[in-house]
């Protein structure tokens, strides 16, 4: 089942983007295409990054173990997303013009901190591999793919601060993420806090 349900997912995936080549095509995108376009890829962004940061306590909590299979494939479809999102400014909006982009993200705080979310993802997708596990080893790989949980932040931040009035949505993503993140302390915590409990209570010899 899980081999035939990984193409599905795949073309699920893709969605979003159909949907929004399918409202181009038929010129349906606004009188701001390129807001539309930026927005509805923002969005998927953080879709696509809480549900790989989704996948592992998920997993956890309800056994189910094939869920793994797919968390690679979403964290790379955040990348894709932001990608897109990407060379949306900086072609569609900015006309890579160098100069002013480099003003925008030294000036305006929201698209700073967007573009380090962006950087903070390139590594992650580059040793996406199985190759690159090996050749990094499973504990630096690990620490290095922990940046997801950074380049989360910044996303979120990102949004809070592009917004200017309705904050409602961003604050949406904002609890999702405290939740994940939350669960995550909570587990890398309590294993230290019941051995040094444990320690406590067993006898002085």
């Amino acid at each position: 089942m899980i081999r035939w349900f990984k193409p599905i997912v795949f073309l699920a995936c893709l969605g979003p983007l159909a949907r929004l080549g399918w409202k181009a095509y038929n010129q349906a995108l606004g009188a701001n295409p390129i807001e539309v376009i930026t927005h509805s890829t923002g969005d998927w962004i953080l879709i696509f990054l809480l549900i790989t940061l989704a996948v592992t306590p998920v997993r956890k909590l309800t056994g189910q173990l094939w869920l793994i299979r797919y968390r690679r494939m979403f964290g790379l479809f955040a990348f894709f997303y932001a990608t897109l999102h990407f060379l949306t400014y900086i072609w569609l909006d900015k006309f890579f013009d160098i100069h002013e982009m480099l003003t925008d993200i030294a000036k305006r705080r929201f698209i700073t901190v967007g573009f380090t979310g962006f950087v903070l993802l390139i590594p992650l997708a580059l040793t996406s591999t199985r190759g690159w596990i090996r050749r990094l080893g499973g504990k630096r790989w690990q620490a290095l793919h922990r940046l997801i949980y950074f380049s989360a932040i910044a996303g979120v931040i990102h949004y809070l601060w592009l917004v200017k009035a309705d904050i409602r949505k961003p604050l949406q993503y904002a609890f999702v993420l405290g939740v994940l993140l939350t669960y995550r302390i909570v587990v890398w915590t309590l294993p230290k806090i019941r051995a040094k409990k444990s320690a406590a209570l067993s006898p002085q010899t």
